[in-house]
């Protein structure tokens, strides 16, 4: 797990990910996290919210988020990255997430990074900035 992109440049693409969010998904997430709020886990409660239905997990989507920064970045991303995001929209069951990012710049041991999760429609559900310190630029 070692995997490092040194060839990162401003204006490189970091690889996607893609996942679907099922009610599966998002149960499995909340029994793992220990986040039974019923506005993630009873549609019924849920149709009855703002939100008209269940939705996923803030965190849920920042995994998905990490997961293509560790894809890029390898160890450098789970020793020395940071994350600042704003959620914009939430993911419901049946979405299909896209995380997406591009290296902003690289300077000083530093890459930063733009990064979203937007949904099959390309609505922006996360947008924010990742920062990794790498260990041998």
């Amino acid at each position: 797990m070692t995997q490092q992109s040194t060839s990162l440049a401003a204006g490189a693409a970091l690889p996607t990910v893609t996942k679907a969010i099922t009610q599966e998904t998002i149960d499995a997430y909340a029994l793992a996290g220990g986040d039974s709020n019923p506005l993630h886990t009873d549609p019924a409660f849920a149709a009855n919210t703002q939100f008209g239905g269940t939705i996923a997990h803030g965190m849920l989507l920042l995994a998905y988020v990490s997961e293509m920064l560790t894809a890029a970045f390898g160890e450098d991303w789970l020793t020395g990255g940071r994350l600042k995001v704003r959620f914009r929209a939430p993911a419901r069951p049946g979405d299909a997430l896209t995380c997406a990012g591009t290296v902003t710049s690289v300077e000083d041991g530093k890459t930063l990074c733009a990064i979203e999760c937007r949904n099959e429609s390309g609505e922006v559900l996360v947008s924010g900035e990742a920062e990794v310190s790498r260990s041998s630029i």
